[in-house]
């Protein structure tokens, strides 16, 4: 992604992996230099691609965490 600085400063896991070798994860992103954020996103082998994602805040993180300990899954 042309223009786009990006710098992972934190690695927390993969949430899975595609056959192609794509991983989906859960880092901490510097995106164009500004204050890192929790960030969910498909990533090639060599972290030069990326695929869309979300990005949240400390706060919004916590809210999600919230969200998905409350869910029922029986």
């Amino acid at each position: 992604m042309a223009g786009i600085k990006y710098d992972i400063v934190k690695h927390f896991g993969t949430i899975s992996t595609s056959k192609s070798g794509w991983k989906k994860e859960l880092n901490l992103v510097s995106w164009n230099e500004r204050e890192p954020k929790f960030d969910i996103r498909e990533w090639d082998p060599e972290y030069q691609k990326m695929g869309k994602g979300l990005t949240f805040t400390k706060e919004e993180l916590i809210e999600l965490k919230e969200l998905l300990n409350n869910i029922d899954l029986k």
